[in-house]
């Protein structure tokens, strides 16, 4: 326990405002050594058509369409899973779930997180050479050794789960504040509740808490502040740097700064929308004027819009997925559905990636670890099997060429966590089970087994409307292929170097910077 002793003193001591100073970012030689910086940027719960670039309907987001006007955009591409945790894990070890042991969201009282022997996009950019820093919502376990700080990180702000899972003084959207309640003979009252005794949202800076509860109507400028900072450090030393931002948003509660132009005017979630988009021009601002010939940017989301939460949820474009929500339910975020997965994505690299390039290969975010390994020069942690590909050709617009096929795990909605049983073949797309996600009218579409699969051709039918008919020539061409993709992946998997994630819960690990005050509430600094 030495190791461990040593690195949450220096982590410790980074939050004193010595982060920089004890950070060590000169290397030796003379000369840089020739590594990208690379800056990775992911929305929560953004929907495909919450993109102006994408959907002509959006008008909220000039910052990132001029980014795409500038760079890449991918329209094909699509997140590892459609919910939280598991996308996030797949994004920083280029592994599905039933490799990495991520198949579901983590708990404020879970004991575990992605598993400690799966290697993360920061530790290997670590070892070679980079400093690194992560911004923003982790919600991939904060336990002990979950921490990003020893996850590969050397610097951390943000909070460590989504903003909806703890109480905050600034609720937003239909969450609980939390005051303090009145006790009575050490006993809480208030048996109606109408007060909140559940523990407040925390902002964490390295290991410490600094604020609990979270002010939520600045938490994203403050996010803007610290990634600029960073930016700023790093790139004025002769080190390659290593940016990782877990946006709050698009995620529930919302809580736009003030002031709005014409508050009156714009629907809460617009209003959201514009604030993240302006967080992401600051992030992109500081890179052009300190780092703009040597950085990515890659710009994506975790899944698809939140429709339960109708008014406050996005938009998934075309990807309507109608057979589903005619059967009932959602289509969107926690189903297999296009709307769940398919989500925006921007690459930005002067001079390196073209400009106002649209591209159609079929990508995930999956590919992100390797394309990043590669272009760092690193290698591929051994022992191992990924099902991220290195997607460098297309990126410099040397290919079209991405993936043949992808897998699209259970995300809650239907069958077990992490299973594969939607499966993507080239423009094909078939589905063994489905089911709808609780949609805005609170109907549920129910878990249906397809032993002969639900096959749409996602080219003449992106809204997956009306299936191939079973006895026709493309479902009989398409149908062994799809059998023979998926035997193959799970063979593969069950052969391979796999992990298993610990999601066990104990009320001990709830963060709480003062568990003698209400909600555990303390200082804001």
């Amino acid at each position: 326990m030495g190791w461990l002793f040593l690195k949450v003193l220096f982590v410790g001591m980074t939050f004193s405002g010595l982060l920089y100073p004890l950070m060590d970012f000169s290397i030796s030689g003379k000369t840089r050594l020739p590594k990208p910086n690379i800056v990775i940027i992911l929305a929560d719960d953004m929907g495909w058509g919450d993109l102006g670039a994408n959907w002509a309907e959006t008008k909220d987001t000039t910052n990132l369409d001029k980014m795409a006007s500038e760079g890449m955009r991918f329209v094909d591409f699509h997140a590892a899973a459609s919910t939280c945790s598991p996308s996030r894990a797949s994004l920083l070890t280029g592994r599905l779930g039933l490799r990495n042991g991520v198949t579901h969201n983590f708990a404020v009282t879970s004991v575990g997180g992605l598993p400690l022997n799966e290697t993360t996009l920061a530790e290997v950019l670590q070892q070679a050479g980079y400093v690194t820093a992560m911004i923003g919502k982790w919600h991939l376990g904060h336990h002990g050794s979950y921490h990003p700080n020893f996850r590969g990180f050397d610097y951390y702000f943000g909070i460590p789960y989504s903003h909806d899972m703890g109480c905050t003084d600034t609720p937003g959207y239909n969450y609980p504040p939390c005051p303090a309640c009145p006790q009575s003979d050490d006993l809480w009252r208030s048996p109606e509740r109408n007060c909140y005794t559940d523990v407040a949202l925390p902002l964490y800076e390295n290991l410490n808490i600094v604020e609990q509860p979270v002010n939520l109507s600045g938490l994203a400028q403050k996010y803007a502040e610290k990634a600029v900072q960073f930016i700023e450090q790093a790139s004025t030393s002769r080190r390659p740097f290593l940016l990782y931002v877990g946006l709050a948003h698009m995620h529930v509660p919302l809580s736009a700064t003030p002031p709005l132009e014409n508050p009156r005017s714009q629907r809460l979630y617009h209003a959201n929308l514009q604030e993240m988009d302006s967080l992401v021009g600051q992030i992109k601002d500081k890179i052009d004027h300190m780092a703009k010939e040597n950085t990515l940017l890659w710009f994506t989301g975790d899944n698809g819009p939140w429709a339960q939460k109708c008014e406050l949820a996005g938009s998934s474009g075309p990807f309507l997925g109608l057979w589903q929500t005619h059967q009932g339910g959602s289509s969107a975020k926690q189903t297999t559905w296009e709307g769940g997965h398919r989500v925006p994505a921007l690459a930005y690299w002067p001079g390196r990636v073209p400009a106002n390039v649209t591209s159609t290969a079929l990508l995930s975010t999956l590919d992100i670890f390797p394309t990043v390994i590669a272009l760092a020069g690193a290698s591929l942690p051994p022992n191992r099997n990924f099902d991220g590909c290195d997607a460098s050709e297309v990126l410099f617009g040397r290919s079209q060429a991405g993936h043949k096929v992808l897998f699209h795990p259970n995300s809650g909605a239907a069958g077990e966590y992490g299973a594969l049983q939607t499966v993507r073949l080239d423009h094909h797309k078939a589905f063994y089970i489905t089911g709808g996600a609780k949609a805005c009218d609170g109907s549920m579409g129910p878990e249906q087994h397809h032993p002969s699969p639900l096959i749409f051709n996602l080219e003449d039918d992106a809204a997956e409307a009306v299936p191939l008919q079973r006895g026709s020539p493309e479902y009989q061409v398409v149908l062994p292929k799809v059998a023979r993709v998926l035997a193959d992946v799970l063979r593969d998997i069950a052969g391979d170097n796999i992990s298993r994630a610990d999601y066990t819960q104990d009320p001990a690990v709830t963060p709480c910077c003062n568990p003698y005050q209400i909600v555990c509430r303390c200082q804001t600094v």
